[in-house]
């Protein structure tokens, strides 16, 4: 037998042997990511919010950039016409004082007035105030977001107690929120503190939505805001009629993203002068 042979047999006799002690690879699976998860919420851009594209998501904080307590900001409400024809609101300025507050929604079960508001089915809390002092109870359905009266979070804060429980809930937003809708909502409170003192009085909310358009904020650009005016009368049985006004911009399942705050007894439907300005935006 040649050499050549040979060392062709030695391979194929050494490659038997090796192959006989070899352990099989493992045959691995293609990957698995499981199924997604949709979004509690999707924006259908089609003018107008529903019920649906504004339900609270308790335990969700969203962060707004707000101006410090005291610090007045100068707003433009009314808006311009962008190059496209579309009106358009600019509150993209950043501002290097504007302070950060996280808001969620909240469960009442453990709140110290949560029995005054045992007859309202699965209300839902959030903060009224930035700084959380004090809070709104509020239900949704089908037809409105509705506020039922307001408590100081802490059961003996040191500016004294609030409790007001609205014999009839206000009507906040009316659904579906669009272009050109407007309701009135009155809330009477009888036997109510405010503050550690005796209270009650009559609140009027008056709200429209007149205006939709791009809203341009810090992180964000919004194609498709409505802008809702509410001006609150404040008629308390015994002490001075007050008002304020509210100018927010609400878009699909975020909610409310800007909101503007004027000063108390503003004349003025569109002020220049917020006492309180909140945007929707990114925090470290």
């Amino acid at each position: 037998m040649k050499p050549f042979t040979l060392t062709i047999l030695a391979l194929v006799a050494l490659s038997s042997a090796c192959s006989n002690n070899e352990t099989p690879p493992p045959q691995h699976a293609a990957y698995d990511g499981g199924v997604g998860t949709a979004l509690p919420c999707v924006p259908n851009l089609d003018g107008k919010i529903e019920s649906r594209e504004l339900v609270p998501q308790v335990g969700i904080p969203a962060t707004y950039l707000v101006s410090p307590f005291g610090k007045e900001r100068t707003v433009d409400l009314l808006g311009q016409t962008n190059p496209q024809g579309k009106l358009a609101w600019s509150f993209a300025a950043d501002f290097a004082d504007d302070q950060a507050a996280k808001v969620a929604a909240q469960r009442i079960d453990g709140k110290w007035y949560a029995s005054s508001f045992s007859a309202v089915s699965n209300p839902v809390v959030v903060a009224l105030d930035v700084a959380g002092r004090t809070e709104g109870i509020y239900t949704q359905d089908d037809t409105g977001f509705f506020l039922h009266g307001a408590a100081s979070a802490a059961a003996d804060p040191p500016e004294g107690k609030t409790l007001l429980v609205y014999t009839a809930p206000i009507m906040l937003y009316r659904f579906p929120l669009e272009n050109g809708a407007a309701w009135t909502s009155f809330g009477e409170v009888k036997n109510a503190t405010l503050r550690g003192l005796p209270y009650a009085g009559r609140d009027t909310y008056e709200v429209k939505v007149d205006g939709s358009g791009e809203l341009n904020l810090p992180d964000f650009v919004l194609t498709q805001a409505l802008r809702v005016r509410t001006k609150v009368t404040i008629a308390p049985s015994a002490g001075q009629v007050t008002t304020q006004r509210q100018v927010g911009f609400l878009f699909e399942c975020l909610g409310e993203v800007t909101r503007a705050t004027s000063k108390l007894n503003e004349p003025e439907e569109n002020f220049t002068t917020a006492s309180e300005l909140r945007r929707l935006g990114l925090a470290p």
